[in-house]
């Protein structure tokens, strides 16, 4: 199985120190996204459908009791993705 990956990057940004994905981030936490890897292209492509795009702020709104799903903040819509989903998108966490 091959490894579908969407990292773009923006002329003069840098490459974050730290890559974490948005499953790893707590409630209240903001994070930029710097790229969305997944086993499966068409993951990637919904994912990216859905804003999950370089550069685009993520903020974590509230998770489930049992942690799973999660509903993230992004542009100016919440979306609810499970935690496989979210391991899916690679993130820097923003400044607060």
């Amino acid at each position: 199985m091959t490894s579908t990956r969407y990292a773009g990057r923006r002329r003069g940004t840098k490459v974050p120190s730290v890559v974490r994905t948005l499953a790893d981030l707590t409630p209240g936490s903001r994070a930029t996204v710097i790229g969305v890897v997944a086993a499966a292209a068409a993951t990637v492509e919904r994912l990216v459908d859905l804003g999950f795009t370089v550069g685009t702020l993520v903020q974590v709104v509230r998770r489930a009791p049992l942690r799973d799903p999660v509903i993230y903040r992004v542009k100016d819509y919440e979306v609810c993705l499970r935690r496989a989903q979210a391991a899916c998108v690679q993130v820097s966490e923003a400044d607060r």
